[in-house]
């Protein structure tokens, strides 16, 4: 069973994942949370120095950053992934976000086939604001076909190097239910989404309906992007969100 920490001070909690991110967060009662996309992808620096001016000008303290969505130009091996990850996880904890060396702010990391940014950019981010009766509202970090633990993407991840139609149905069941399970650990499920995400290259049409729509993740459609997921060898991702408060900037 997942572990879920609430952040009361923060007005939100989080299911514990790995250094890089959590599997996802849900506001706690009194606060909703909202999601802000760019309207173009705005690089990593940049892009943390424009969401700190956000969250500044809105009387928001850091802290209250949740959840966020990187384009990156291409996988990375593992080693590289790691070297970003710390990176990336250095301005959080700059931020004051750390938790007792916990990672609460939920992510997704993918790259674009076509269309690609020079370097690793936001396309997204979410903060927690007070909101008084305000609908329940959650993130869940987007999850490829590797089994979460320890060892190597070969050792974990869903039939390794198979892009068969059939190994990428059976991708897509794991990720399904890695969604299914980190939204338990919130209480929710996908009849409380707003937004279904699908990150492949591959043809998801063989198992939308039976698997995708027929679980109950089609119930807003679903936004298929044309990526890949952040490290080699990974062909199939997902995210989802129940978020009632989104805009573009």
């Amino acid at each position: 069973m997942s572990q879920t920490i609430d952040l009361p001070e923060d007005g939100y909690a989080f299911v514990k994942g790995v250094f890089q991110y959590s599997a996802g967060v849900g506001a706690l009662p009194g606060h909703r949370i909202v999601r802000v996309r760019f309207f173009n992808p705005v690089p990593l620096d940049e892009g943390f120095a424009r969401i700190k001016a956000y969250l500044t000008g809105l009387g928001r303290p850091l802290t209250a950053f949740c959840a966020c969505e990187l384009r990156s130009p291409a996988p990375f091996t593992e080693a590289g992934f790691m070297a970003f990850n710390r990176i990336y996880a250095g301005t959080l904890q700059a931020w004051g976000i750390f938790r007792d060396g916990e990672n609460p702010v939920a992510r997704s990391n993918v790259c674009p086939e076509l269309n690609k940014p020079a370097v690793p950019s936001f396309h997204a981010f979410s903060y927690v604001e007070p909101a008084a009766g305000a609908p329940a509202s959650f993130v869940i970090a987007g999850s490829g076909e590797a089994m979460e633990g320890s060892g190597t993407y070969a050792e974990k991840t869903v039939r390794y190097q198979d892009i068969s139609a059939d190994a990428i149905a059976e991708k897509a069941r794991f990720v399904l239910g890695a969604m299914e399970r980190r939204m338990a650990a919130l209480g929710r499920s996908w009849a409380d989404t707003t937004g279904v995400q699908v990150y492949s290259v591959h043809d998801i049409h063989p198992f939308l309906a039976g698997e995708i729509v027929g679980r109950g993740a089609g119930r807003n459609g679903v936004t298929w992007h044309y990526c890949r997921p952040p490290v080699v060898d990974l062909e199939y991702e997902m995210d989802c969100r129940g978020v009632a408060a989104e805009l573009v900037i």
